[in-house]
């Protein structure tokens, strides 16, 4: 047996899984019924022990055409994990991807609990331990830092256009989810990766005919240097951020960003459109949200979701720029949204690739 212990005492008791090791992260909790194997992949969940609310985990196994990104979360908890996938595509079982990956983990815990507490009391840390610490000051005084750093890529990269190239994207790598990257290829992009803390000038000297600002994990008020590197880039090109990548812009542009009480981590997160007043269903992994009015005079609130207000999209007009904190990528879904891709390469259409 081994424990979860969070930093306000509380103790769950379950089952070992994964690496036989013991570590303190943020404990989240995401509320997607499928695409286990995108959560575990998508580096946002940097320095975070992800719990599943969805009792049954790994029912299709692992399948490494699926992957999002290299794992980058620090614990995983579910209530029940299958030990016997049954998928044609399956290549191996989950506990053997966690094991592989050096991620500890526990099923058999009461993970509805472990939800409702979250959901109450606020994120707030844990462990995951063989053995109850007596003193939970190591606990208490954990911070996520260094995240982006921590996932970006080491050297640039390019992904060539599927079809034919008809426009050239530079993708400013924060922690980027890889189906952003091939929803632009699928849409006749080539994609430049580059590391986060690549200057403005170097991205701008490859003439691109747009610019992405990926998705990724942490405090976005630590990336100063991003930051000012974003602020070069506004106005430039077309800009498209999502996630990371939509509070980035905001701080470069003087706005402000504040953390949520539990995030939003999950498939069906409702976003209402304030163009239309059509609400959308998306797919979130964030801990922090952009403040609307602090961008009042610079920009325009575009989406708001439908369940607790807060600032889901942003547009700035004079800067030739959108962003939007949820993922239109989203793979395994939903994929109502993927239309803002296709808003992103109307925004390039001034400049055509032969």
């Amino acid at each position: 047996m081994a424990y979860l212990v969070l930093s306000n005492g509380q103790i769950f008791e379950g089952r070992r899984i994964g690496a036989p090791v013991e570590r303190i992260g943020e404990l989240v909790f995401t509320t997607g019924m499928v695409g286990y194997l995108e959560t575990l992949t998508d580096p946002s969940y940097y320095g975070q022990i992800v719990t599943h609310s969805f009792p049954l985990i790994g029912n299709y196994g692992v399948i490494e055409e699926d992957f999002e990104g290299k794992s980058a979360l620090f614990g995983y908890i579910v209530r029940e994990l299958c030990d016997t996938p049954s998928n044609f595509r399956s290549q191996y079982a989950l506990d053997d991807y966690l094991k592989r990956q050096g991620i500890p983990g526990l099923c058999g815990v009461d993970t509805r609990e472990i939800v409702r507490i979250t959901r109450e009391e606020g994120v707030m840390n844990a462990m995951i331990c063989d053995a109850v610490p007596g003193d939970l000051s190591a606990i208490r005084n954990f911070a996520v830092v260094n995240a982006v750093k921590s996932v970006t890529c080491a050297e640039k990269q390019v992904y060539p256009a599927e079809g034919g190239e008809k426009y050239r994207v530079a993708l400013l790598d924060y922690g980027a989810k890889r189906n952003i990257i091939r929803s632009l290829q699928a849409r006749g992009c080539r994609v430049t990766v580059w590391p986060a803390a690549t200057p403005a000038e170097t991205v701008l000297a490859e003439d691109p005919d747009g610019i992405m600002l990926s998705n990724g994990p942490g405090d976005p008020k630590e990336n100063t240097g991003c930051i000012a590197e974003i602020k070069k880039l506004l106005g430039q090109k077309p800009v498209f951020g999502i996630c990371l990548g939509h509070q980035l812009t905001a701080l470069a542009l003087g706005g402000d960003t504040v953390k949520l009480k539990y995030g939003h981590r999950g498939g069906n997160q409702p976003v209402r459109d304030l163009t239309t007043g059509r609400t959308w269903i998306t797919s979130q992994n964030h801990g922090y949200a952009v403040v609307a009015d602090s961008l009042n005079g610079v920009g325009r609130q575009t989406f708001v979701n439908a369940n607790d207000g807060s600032c889901e999209g942003m547009a700035y007009p004079d800067y030739h720029c959108f962003t939007v904190q949820f993922h239109p990528e989203a793979c395994s879904g939903p994929k109502d949204t993927g239309f803002l891709f296709d808003r992103f390469i109307a925004m390039m259409g001034g400049v055509r690739r032969a």
